[in-house]
């Protein structure tokens, strides 16, 4: 196995606007929307930070010590200071996220001790956190004591959150943590199928519970039910092809399950307010 290269502290390197302002931990190193480009890799390594990495959209794989992630839109992960981890993108896969390195300087804080030692902290699309995410990156990048100490603020909001879903998940019986996995099994299998014409027998059978309970813990777990969730998955692929192809309308609708364009145009407006021929037209420069 390769040897981890050992990345320093980011906080003895600040950007200018930044240097100065952070009189006290945490000490937020970095924190920003990254845009992957095609086969972007990240070679094993170790900081000296903390690190929040949130899939804003597409996938990658994240490999922390000896546990690989495939992380998808919405999954949180994080890692400790001086574990070793890797990042590779997925061929075909966009992959956009938000990236927070910070760390406590010689204070001895108990971050790990309030998110445990399981890597993948949850799926948090929709959820107040991924909104505290997105604003603490705004401010990060906006000049002054003010906008700093609200990223500071915003990064305790969100390890408070973290601990307290931590302490509740907890008290949850073997048998719901084994249903909450199933949950993540089915979200995997439709984002890995879209194409296909899923059905509900599929997912019962891949589970072992039935139509309606399925239907009642997806949408406690991801907010929207199995079929919301492709719905969903298919207006992604839809854009992506629209954006990254000379595909027609017909071969995009047929790609991404629809064997119907009419059926597949009246879904997109529904959903998007504007049909899909609109927002192709709006792609054209």
């Amino acid at each position: 196995m390769n040897t981890p290269t050992k990345v320093p502290y980011y906080h003895h390197t600040l950007p200018e606007h930044v240097a100065g302002l952070y009189f006290h931990p945490p000490y937020i190193t970095l924190a920003h929307l990254f845009h992957a480009p095609q086969q972007w890799d990240i070679a094993r390594r170790m900081l000296n930070n903390y690190q929040f990495q949130y899939v804003v959209e597409g996938a990658a794989e994240y490999r922390i010590e000896d546990q690989t992630y495939t992380t998808r839109r919405g999954d949180l992960i994080y890692h400790s200071p001086l574990q070793a981890h890797e990042v590779h993108t997925i061929p075909g896969e966009k992959y956009i996220c938000i990236s927070i390195l910070f760390d406590f300087g010689e204070t001895n804080y108990p971050v790990e001790r309030m998110l445990g030692e399981e890597r993948f902290l949850g799926n948090f699309a929709g959820h107040d956190i991924e909104k505290k995410l997105t604003q603490l990156i705004t401010h990060y990048h906006q000049p002054g004591l003010t906008h700093h100490t609200q990223c500071q603020g915003l990064l305790m909001q969100i390890l408070a959150d973290l601990s307290g879903i931590k302490q509740e998940q907890e008290t949850k019986t073997e048998g719901q943590q084994k249903i909450k996995t199933k949950m993540v099994l089915i979200r995997n299998y439709i984002a890995n199928h879209y194409s296909g014409n899923i059905q509900h027998h599929e997912l019962e059978a891949m589970s072992g519970l039935s139509r309606n309970y399925i239907i009642i813990k997806f949408r406690h777990v991801f907010g929207m039910t199995p079929f919301e969730y492709l719905t969903r998955v298919r207006i992604e692929r839809a854009k992506e092809l629209a954006i990254q192809t000379n595909m027609s309308i017909g071969e995009i609708a047929n790609a991404v399950g629809y064997a119907d364009v009419h059926t597949f145009g009246r879904m997109f407006k529904n959903k998007m307010g504007t049909s899909f021929s609109q927002f192709c037209s709006s792609m054209v420069t």
